[in-house]
């Protein structure tokens, strides 16, 4: 058996397990053999001991003068006893009865000739051995430690430093914690405010929550602290680094760090070269101790396709959804017809323009094969709704229609037209933005608790909006909220709290709002009037969204749980709770047969809005996710968290596709393109950017790197603002790009 590197002779004797966990175990060894399992459950280095076998009468016969070899002998002997009463009050003070007859029977039984001197072969392990004798809850082991542990990383070569720094932080707070346990609480204040600022730029919003832990009582009242006791961190790292740490490991024989990596790090070693440092998002993941519940959980099976007998089937069945390339050909196909009519009356030739028109055929059936391809929605599979779903009136569903014959089809190469919509004046007072499905109505939630809607047609007329061009962008700015004469929006008041949220319904008929005041507000954009007040959460409620049907829609707040709500009840059909913390965003499924929650606990939920139940469990993020997205086809879902991390995730498995790493703060509103092949991105950076959806789906082989990690999300473009942050973006049914935010004066 090697320790670290340390060679441990084994021996003929029963062995006797165990291990360097400080914590008591409640169940009590009846074997020798129960003692082991005992051990392998604790999963920390384990060490074997051999028994001392030592003849302690010798020393008492021995003549005077004492001879040099008998000097050795009696410091063997010393050592031994002084080993075996180490051993004695480990076991006692643990609570090992049995095992410690046991022991001690084999010390009065033990056979003189069968002394040896290889008991004290390993210098090296008796220290090890001797140091569970040491007094235990000494908080220097802590400092002392870990402040090792940090100079030795930082002075590490920098190819492997990135790697070794993943480790602090998970050390960092478990120390912590552990002084905290132990009643060590100014010594552990003292050891959070002397490391802390090594965290706080990746780690600030955890460092805030650990500050209020004050008592050994607040890590299980907590559940925040609580839930880090329980977890382990998969951290990913190359093999030399690995190796690089247990030499140090070895070499310092750190046990209390040596006990905290085994039990609250997994390490995932790779072969090769270390990753980069723009791979850390996907390098280090904190799991809880039910991620074998979530692994049982995503297996669960999702039916993720879209609704029969959708509109959009309704029209590709009619051979009414056309792409651009297809309707100007149509076009052409007309003019050449005409011109040809007119060349056969005339007797000209008619052999080339009939070669021509079966040209145009074979263009127009490759056409609708690249649109084919690029749709996602079209080779999704139907599934059958679960809710009741309400019905669609006539003049919507023809404008509906209408939109869709419209669409332009975008991809990698053919990137949307984007309208920006600024306010301005609004003194740090914006909360949240909405734009409805087609741009025309514009939503701003302020801290006044005030709800301001603006007619983009109107605000056009009445000439209060500035029009403005971006520099080489592809943005139009409209600026809302100037100054004028007349106020160029509809005022709707009723909330006695701030607004955190608005969404318009799909028709555009009905707008929600959510606020501080734990309160749910409709609103008819057609009266201008409050028409239901919903009650039913206890907090702030952070986030609320309409189904993609209307009547159904979904709320997110702070009390940690998501509710399922109908326009037509007061009350919540269904109550999901789960989330260790904040519900922070929802997102419906595109067949409204699934709701994604994003939580302050860095995981996302996807949940059956029938059975209430947990369906996929995305563990990845490093901080609070604070918006999602879902495609088209309902096959991927995108989330933007407080780092401006971006992940994709692949809804039929759970597993996360790919990172998509480019903005430099928090992300604050996501959309897909209405066939699925662009991703578009807000932050609080003031940049819009698109990416390539397509590119990471399905990465071709050759783009694989030599270290295995797939081919990243590629970033088409980033369109810059002017210092505005950008609150919220929306894809047109005809696939142009909307987005709203605040104009800043602090950037």
């Amino acid at each position: 058996m090697t320790i670290l590197g340390t060679k441990v002779v084994s021996f003929k004797d029963p062995p006797i397990w165990f291990s360097n966990n400080q914590s008591a175990h409640p169940h009590t060894p009846t074997t020798t053999d129960d003692f082991t399992r005992i051990g392998h459950r604790l999963s920390l280095p384990l060490l074997r001991l051999p028994s001392p076998v030592a003849d302690y009468s010798a020393a008492a016969s021995l003549p005077r003068p004492i001879s040099s070899h008998c000097k050795r002998h009696l410091k063997k002997t010393e050592m031994e006893e002084e080993l075996d009463k180490a051993v004695f009050m480990y076991l006692k003070r643990k609570g090992f009865t049995q095992t410690e007859q046991i022991f001690q029977q084999e010390q009065q039984n033990k056979n003189n000739k069968n002394a040896t001197d290889a008991s004290m072969s390993d210098t090296d392990l008796t220290k090890q051995i001797l140091t569970f004798s040491q007094p235990e809850n000494i908080p220097a082991m802590y400092h002392d430690g870990y402040s090792k542990l940090r100079s030795w990383t930082y002075s590490s070569l920098d190819l492997y430093k990135h790697e070794l720094l993943r480790v602090l932080y998970p050390v960092f707070i478990h120390c912590f914690m552990d002084l905290i346990a132990k009643s060590h609480l100014q010594e552990a204040r003292t050891f959070f405010s002397t490391f802390c600022e090594d965290h706080e730029m990746m780690h600030s919003r955890d460092l805030k929550k650990l500050e209020g832990v004050l008592s050994p009582s607040h890590l299980e009242e907590m559940e925040f602290a609580h839930s880090l006791r329980q977890s382990k961190v998969n951290i990913k790292i190359c093999q030399y680094s690995y190796e690089l740490l247990l030499q140090y490991l070895h070499k310092t024989q750190s046990i209390t760090m040596l006990g905290i990596i085994n039990e609250h790090i997994n390490f995932q070693v790779s072969p090769g070269q270390p990753s980069s440092i723009s791979d850390d998002a996907e390098a280090f993941s904190l799991v809880g101790s039910g991620q074998d519940a979530a692994n049982l959980i995503n297996q669960k099976e999702i039916h993720w396709g879209l609704l029969e007998d959708s509109l959009e089937d309704r029209l590709d069945k009619t051979g009414g959804l056309l792409s651009d390339s297809e309707k100007a050909e149509g076009d052409a196909k007309e003019g050449e017809l005409d011109e040809n009519k007119k060349k056969s009356a005339e007797g000209g030739k008619q052999g080339g323009p009939l070669k021509k028109l079966k040209k145009d055929k074979v263009g127009g059936a490759a056409g609708k094969g690249a649109r084919g391809e690029g749709d996602k929605a079209a080779a999704a599979p139907r599934v059958k709704p679960e809710l009741t779903l309400p019905t669609i009136p006539t003049d919507v569903e023809n404008s509906i229609l209408e939109d869709l014959r419209n669409r332009v089809q975008l991809s990698n190469s053919t990137l949307p037209s984007v309208c920006f919509y600024t306010f301005v004046n609004t003194h740090n007072g914006l909360n949240c933005s909405s734009i409805s499905h087609d741009g025309s109505l514009v939503a701003g939630g302020f801290s006044d608790s005030s709800l301001k809607v603006w007619d983009v047609a109107k605000l056009g007329r009445m000439g209060s909006s500035i029009i403005q061009g971006e520099n080489d962008s592809g943005l139009n700015e409209n600026t809302l909220g100037s100054n004028s004469g007349k106020r160029a929006y509809t005022l709707y008041q009723g909330h006695s709290g701030p607004v955190y949220s608005a969404s318009f319904s799909p028709w555009g008929d009905f707008l929600l709002s959510s606020s501080s005041d734990s309160t749910i507000r409709l609103w008819s954009t057609k009266f201008n009037a409050n028409i239901v007040c919903y009650k039913g959460h206890n907090y702030p409620v952070w986030d609320v969204q309409f189904s993609p049907v209307g009547h159904y829609f979904a709320s997110a707040s702070h009390d940690r749980t998501a509710r399922v709500w109908s326009m037509d009840r007061v009350q919540p059909l269904r109550i999901l709770a789960g989330h260790l913390s904040d519900v922070d965003c929802v997102q419906w499924h595109v067949n409204c047969n699934y709701l994604a929650t994003g939580s302050s606990d860095k995981t996302i939920r996807m949940w059956d809005v029938l059975t209430g139940n947990c369906m996929r469990i995305f563990i990845g993020h490093r901080s609070s996710i604070l918006c999602l997205a879902m495609s088209p086809d309902g096959r991927y879902l995108a989330s933007g968290d407080e780092d401006g991390t971006i992940m994709m995730w692949d809804v039929s498995n759970g597993r996360c596709i790919t990172p998509l790493v480019g903005h430099t703060s928090c992300v604050w509103s996501l959309a897909f393109s209405c066939e699925g092949s662009l991703l578009a991105s807000g932050s609080a950076d003031s940049t819009v950017k698109l990416w390539d959806v397509n590119s990471s789906v399905k990465p071709p082989k050759s783009e694989e790197n030599k270290s295995g990690t797939p081919n990243r999300l590629r970033s088409l473009k980033t369109l810059p603002t002017k210092s505005t942050p950008v609150y919220s973006l929306r894809f047109s049914r005809r696939n142009l790009l909307f987005a709203a935010g605040a104009l800043s004066t602090n950037l």
